[in-house]
């Protein structure tokens, strides 16, 4: 398992109205890597606002429709429940996706100190 790879999750919580789900990684990979059980999430919806904790992706990385990444709806899960992979995001994608994190977070960006 590795920070930017996403699976999809069946039945990720009682208040999820889908079957499943699909969750990035976005734990630093030393956790994943760790003997921690759980790493932290991000959901993926087929909704796009534009908003700049939402990172769009789609086929390119392995789904099947247009989708975003929603920073603001950080999970932690079951590193158990991570085992339908379904696909990975490129380095650009990676780049939005620590982007949207620090949005989300508010932590301003480095050059900004």
């Amino acid at each position: 398992m590795k920070r930017g790879e996403l699976y999809r999750v069946a039945h990720p919580s009682p208040l999820e109205p889908k079957r499943s789900r699909v969750f990035v990684v976005v734990s630093r990979q030393v956790v994943v890597d760790s003997r921690f059980s759980t790493v932290i999430c991000a959901p993926v919806y087929t909704a796009y606002d534009g908003l700049a904790t939402q990172v769009p992706v789609g086929p390119d990385e392995g789904l099947k429709h247009d989708s975003s990444i929603h920073c603001d709806g950080l999970v932690s899960l079951p590193k158990s429940v991570l085992t339908d992979f379904t696909g990975t995001l490129p380095p650009e994608k990676v780049d939005a996706l620590n982007q949207a994190l620090r949005v989300a977070l508010d932590i301003p960006d480095q050059l900004q100190r």
